[in-house]
């Protein structure tokens, strides 16, 4: 049986979010590398695959599935041995897929209206006003993880995930204050004890946060 495949970016935290969900269902993936900054995204082949152009995509035999989220599920539902990532309880899946949608419709796309421009489009607006819309997101979580070690209760699962890796991706220049948050820096340090989150997750946020740096950098001194 040929491994399912994945179109990722090591710096991009949706797809990091896939890899840290296959390294704890144990499975293993081809790994086909996407340069963004070059747009191999974009390129007919690709789009072929996938309409979107987003990373990360799997394909899957002769299955192809596209956004993060979706994946992380898929995979779960696939190949894990036990359903704690993602429940198959009514409930409880309804509360992982409310984290799912919080970090696409609130903490990622914060990021990405601050990042991509800067990334892409040869922005220098790094405002405060940007930076205060993500640290909101931060006040929310502090309430998530108010009595619990994980964003879902007392189990880790794929919306832990997905919202790690974009809140590693993006807190240094929207820091999380350690009186303000002190829930949401204790749940980093959990996280961050997985023996495998510096290899799918670290790396590739430095990656993201060291580029940023470099092209707002770079946008500001062609003004």
């Amino acid at each position: 049986m040929s491994k399912p495949v994945l179109y990722y970016a090591k710096l991009s935290p949706p797809a990091r979010a896939v890899l840290l969900t296959a390294k704890a269902i144990d499975l293993e993936l081809e790994l086909k590398p996407i340069n963004l900054m070059k747009g191999e995204h974009l390129t007919p082949e690709f789009i072929k695959i996938n309409p979107q152009h987003t990373i990360p995509t799997l394909v899957d035999g002769d299955a192809v599935v596209y956004d993060s989220h979706a994946i992380c599920a898929y995979l779960v539902e696939k190949y894990a041995k036990d359903d704690q990532l993602y429940p198959k309880d009514l409930v409880k899946r309804a509360l992982v897929d409310a984290r799912l949608h919080f970090d696409s419709g609130h903490l990622f796309a914060r990021l990405r209206f601050l990042y991509e421009p800067i990334l892409y489009y040869g922005s220098t607006d790094c405002s405060m006003d940007k930076i205060a819309y993500i640290q909101k997101c931060y006040e929310i979580m502090e309430q998530f993880l108010k009595t619990e070690p994980y964003l879902c209760g007392d189990v880790m699962t794929i919306g832990d995930f997905c919202c790690l890796a974009t809140v590693t991706s993006v807190n240094e220049v929207a820091p999380i204050d350690e009186f303000k948050f002190p829930n949401v820096l204790a749940w980093l340090s959990r996280m961050a004890e997985l023996p495998y989150y510096m290899e799918t997750n670290e790396e590739g946020a430095e990656e993201l946060k060291n580029l940023f740096k470099e092209k707002l950098a770079e946008n500001r001194g062609a003004k």
